[in-house]
C-alpha cells in the first residue's frame, strides 16, 4: 500500500481491487468502533456501483461489528425502472449487502413513488432527522458523486436530494460496468442525495478502483475544485479517504502537489 495526501484527501493505493476493498472495509470497521464507543448508533450512507463490490464482500465477513446500531441509506436511484430490475441500486444494495447484515434500520429510495419530487422531499426528511456519521462512496468516470454530474452538480445545493437528468457519459458508464446491455436501456433521470447531503458526513471512504476510473481520479486530483469535475471537493473535506487501485491509479504520477506519508 502506498499513503499520499492531495490537501485534505487521503489516497491509499493498492495492487489489486480485492486488497483495496479488504484494507476499507477494515477501515470502515475501525471507524464504526470508534463511533460506537460514544453513541448508541450511527447513521450511514451506502453508493450502489459494481465498484463496491470487493469492499462489501470484505466487510460482510468482519466480525463483532453491530449493524443493528447503524440506520442505513443508499445516495441515489432510477426513476423509471421495474420494482425488481437488477439494475436498481436499492435492490444491488439488499443483494450485496443489506441482506446478509442485521441493520437496525433501511431506509431506501422509492424508485416506484408516483411522485418523485413528494418522494425528494420524504427522503430528505429521513436525512434531516439527525447527522450522517459515514459515506460510502465511488467516483464515477465523469468525476461525478452520487448522480451529480458536472452539469447539475452543485456545491451548495440548497437541497438534500433532488430528481437530475443523467448526463451521457454516466449512462454510458452504466452500460461500460455491466448494467445494461445498450445505452437505449439506461434510465435519462434519477434521484439523488446532493453534494452537501454527503459531505456533511464525519467520515467519508471513497472506493474507486478499475482502468475506467483513472482519468476522472487524475482530474479529481489535479485540476482546480470545480463542478467541471464534482469528486474534486473531496480534496477540501478532512476525513476522507480515497482508496485506489493499480488500475484506477495508473495517472497518479502526473498529479503535482501529492505528499507521501508513512
Amino acid at each position: 500500500m502506498k499513503k499520499l495526501e492531495k490537501d485534505h484527501l487521503q489516497i491509499r493505493i493498492f495492487e489489486t481491487r480485492k486488497e483495496m476493498g479488504q484494507v476499507a472495509a477494515e477501515d470502515l470497521a475501525s471507524k464504526m468502533r470508534e463511533l460506537f464507543k460514544t453513541r448508541d448508533s450511527i447513521r450511514m450512507i451506502f453508493a450502489s456501483a459494481p465498484s463496491q463490490r470487493d469492499f462489501f464482500a470484505h466487510l460482510t465477513t468482519i466480525d463483532g461489528l453491530d449493524f443493528t446500531r447503524v440506520t442505513a441509506f443508499h445516495m441515489d436511484e432510477y426513476i423509471g425502472l421495474a420494482a425488481d430490475a437488477p439494475q436498481g441500486f436499492g435492490n444491488f444494495l439488499r443483494d450485496h449487502l443489506f441482506s446478509k447484515l442485521s441493520f437496525g434500520a433501511i431506509h431506501y429510495i422509492d424508485s416506484q413513488a408516483a411522485d418523485p419530487e413528494a418522494e425528494c422531499e420524504r427522503y430528505a426528511a429521513l436525512l434531516k432527522e439527525a447527522p450522517i456519521d459515514i459515506v460510502c462512496m465511488g467516483i464515477g468516470e465523469n468525476a461525478h458523486i452520487a448522480f451529480n454530474d458536472p452539469p447539475v452538480a452543485d456545491f451548495n445545493d440548497p437541497k438534500l436530494v433532488k430528481i437530475v437528468e443523467l448526463d451521457e457519459i454516466c449512462r454510458q458508464q452504466q452500460v461500460n460496468d455491466g448494467c445494461f446491455a445498450t445505452l437505449a436501456d439506461v434510465p435519462v433521470s434519477a434521484v439523488t442525495l446532493t453534494i452537501p447531503a454527503l459531505m456533511g458526513a464525519e467520515a467519508k471512504f471513497c472506493m474507486v478502483p478499475a482502468p475506467t476510473k483513472a482519468n476522472a481520479v487524475y482530474h479529481s486530483l489535479q485540476d482546480v475544485v470545480s463542478t467541471e469535475y464534482p469528486a474534486s471537493i473531496l480534496r477540501t473535506k478532512p476525513g476522507t479517504i480515497m482508496y485506489l487501485d493499480s488500475d484506477s491509479s495508473s495517472r497518479i504520477g502526473e498529479v503535482s502537489g501529492l505528499v507521501e506519508v508513512d
